[in-house]
C-alpha cells in the first residue's frame, strides 16, 4: 500500500492536475486503494493511490487506466475519464463523478442501468479493452476453478490458526463446501455441461470483476457513474451476475434480482447454457463470498485497511465478518436459482 504523507499526496495530485491543490479530502474508509477529493481552481478530481503491484501481483493501475480510456473512446458516458496517471507513483488523477454511493434503494431505475452498461460491454466484446487471454481477478471459467478457489481459500483461512475460525470452517464452510459441489455436479450434467472444461471463449465476456452498486454513484437526477475497474478482464459473465446479486454492500430485493434476472438472460442469453451456469453455480459463489468476508483475519489484508483509514479494533473486524460470514451461509443456503 502507498504510505504517502498528506504533504506528499497534495504534490502528487498538483503534478497530474497541473494545478494547485486547494482542499484535498480522503474519501471512505477505503478497503485496498485510498481515494481523495482533489479541489483546484479548475474544478474538483478525484485521485486514487493503489497498492504496488508487487503486493498482489496484479497492476490495479495500469489495468484500470486501460479499461477506461478503452471506454472513453468508445462512447460510455456512465464511468470517469482518466485524467493522468503516474506509473512511478502508483497514481492517477480521474475525472470527478458527482453523487452519492448506492447503499440500499435498488430499484427498476438502477437494474436498467446496470444492464444497459454490462449490454454495452458485452456488445463490444469483438473489439476488446484488453486480450482475450487476460482474465478478470480470480475467474472462474470451470466448476472446478470455483472449486480450486474454495479449497485454496479455506485452506489458507485454516493456516491462521484462530480457533474461533477454524470452528466455522470445520461445522460450517467445509460441510456446505462438499454439498454444494455435488449438487453443482448434478446440476451441470443434466444442462449438458462439463465439470472440468473450461468456457469457451464465445461464452465469455469483458467485465469489471467487483462491479456492483456498492461501486455506483447515483447523481440527484438518478443516473449512475460506475467505479472501480482495478479487476477488470475476462470471465464468465454467471459469475458477474451471481457477484452483483450475493455482494453484501448492496443487498438486493427480491423484484430486484427478479428484474437483474431477466436483463442478464437478454444481455447473456446467446450462450444456451447461461441460465442453467448461474442457476447451478450461484449457491458456490454464495460460500466464496462467505469466505471472502474472512479476509479480515489476514494480518497482511487488516494492514492494507489500516493504510487506507479503518479505525475499528482487529479484533472487532473479525469477529463482525465472522458473524456476516455465518448469515452469508445461512442466506444462501437454499439458493438453487435467481429469479
Amino acid at each position: 500500500m502507498s504510505t504517502f504523507l498528506g504533504n506528499e499526496i497534495s504534490r502528487i495530485a498538483a503534478d497530474l492536475a497541473h494545478a494547485d491543490v486547494q482542499r484535498l479530502q480522503q474519501l471512505g474508509g477505503g478497503r485496498n486503494s485510498r481515494v481523495f477529493r482533489v479541489d483546484t481552481a479548475a474544478g474538483p478530481y478525484a485521485l486514487k493511490l493503489y497498492p504496488p503491484p508487487a503486493d498482489d501481483q496484479r497492476d490495479r493501475l495500469a489495468v484500470e487506466t486501460a479499461a477506461l480510456r478503452w471506454m472513453e473512446s468508445r462512447g460510455f458516458t456512465m464511468v470517469p475519464r482518466v485524467i493522468a496517471a503516474d506509473r512511478d507513483r502508483d497514481a492517477v488523477l480521474l475525472s470527478w463523478a458527482e453523487g452519492d454511493l448506492v447503499r440500499d434503494s435498488v430499484g427498476e431505475a438502477e437494474i436498467t442501468q446496470a444492464c444497459d452498461f454490462l449490454r454495452l460491454l458485452h456488445s463490444l466484446r469483438g473489439s476488446p479493452a484488453v486480450p482475450p487471454d487476460y482474465l478478470a481477478a480470480e475467474a472462474c471459467l470451470s466448476v472446478a476453478e470455483i472449486e480450486r478457489q474454495l479449497r485454496s481459500r479455506i485452506a489458507s483461512l485454516r493456516s491462521l490458526d484462530e480457533r474461533s475460525l477454524t470452528v466455522f470452517l470445520d461445522e460450517q464452510a467445509e460441510p456446505e463446501m462438499v454439498t454444494r459441489l455435488d449438487r453443482a455436479r448434478t446440476a451441470m450434467a443434466a444442462a449438458g455441461g462439463a465439470f472440468e472444461v473450461d468456457l469457451p471463449q464465445s461464452g465469455r465476456s469483458q467485465v469489471p470483476s467487483d462491479f456492483g452498486f456498492h461501486n455506483a454513484l447515483r447523481r440527484a437526477d438518478g443516473r449512475l457513474t460506475f467505479i472501480d475497474f482495478e479487476y477488470f478482464g475476462w470471465d464468465d459473465p454467471a459469475k458477474l451476475v451471481a457477484d452483483i446479486l450475493l455482494h453484501p454492500g448492496t443487498p438486493i430485493d427480491d423484484d430486484a434480482r427478479a428484474r437483474l434476472h431477466s436483463g442478464a438472460l437478454g444481455i447473456y442469453g446467446d450462450d444456451p447454457g447461461f441460465a442453467a451456469r448461474l442457476n447451478a453455480l450461484l449457491p458456490l459463489f454464495g460460500l466464496r463470498w462467505a469466505l471472502i468476508l474472512l479476509n479480515e483475519f489476514r494480518p497482511e489484508r487488516w494492514q492494507r485497511r489500516v493504510m487506507a483509514g479503518a479505525s475499528e479494533t482487529w479484533a472487532s473486524a473479525k469477529q463482525r465478518q465472522l458473524a456476516a460470514a455465518r448469515l452469508m451461509l445461512d442466506r444462501h443456503a437454499a439458493s438453487r436459482r435467481t429469479g
